[in-house]
């Protein structure tokens, strides 16, 4: 059997090596969330929060106040981990060797103002009003409930279009 033919079980058992972890940041101001559009790279296009992949040796953590700062021109302080989310893509698409572990963070503090980079653009949206229609597919699964201040844990399985074929989710503590 091929990826894009596995079940969401059956590719998380056929995992052998550890995911590639990347992290994932989001800033909180009152009822308003921050969120990036990519400009380049993998997820052009689409709105998100700010993060990336760690350097050699560097804790996740770590990655994700080093990538806020680089993406976006402000440290935070006080990260939250909120959600631990695995993603799983067919071996066959664009996305190809894009499986990874996505460890989310929110903070409300952080020293200075989002800007944008050459990476993303920033903007705030109130918290009912989240471009979904332009996110990842997974984004409206697991985003509504860490806002409300439920921490998760899940697993997507994506399609070669970039849809969610199947996914868990369950509540974590972290």
């Amino acid at each position: 059997m091929t990826g894009a033919t596995l079940t969401l079980a059956e590719r998380i058992a056929a995992q052998i090596a550890p995911l590639r972890q990347a992290s994932l940041c989001l800033l909180l101001r009152g009822d308003e969330v921050l969120l990036a559009r990519k400009k380049r790279g993998f997820g052009v296009g689409k709105w998100n929060g700010v993060g990336g992949k760690p350097e050699p040796g560097e804790r996740i953590d770590a990655t994700a106040i080093r990538e806020t700062e680089e993406e976006i021109g402000v440290t935070p302080h006080d990260l939250r981990r909120v959600a631990t989310l695995d993603f799983f893509f067919p071996a066959e698409s664009a996305f190809a060797g894009w499986d990874q572990q996505v460890c989310v963070y929110l903070t409300e503090r952080w020293d200075g103002e989002p800007v944008e980079s050459e990476e993303v653009a920033p903007r705030w949206f109130a918290r009912d009003a989240i471009p979904f229609a332009e996110m990842w597919a997974d984004d409206p699964f697991w985003l509504p409930l860490v806002l409300r201040g439920v921490s998760v844990r899940g697993q997507f399985l994506y399609d070669d279009a970039g849809s969610v074929i199947e996914y868990t989710l369950t509540e974590d503590t972290f």
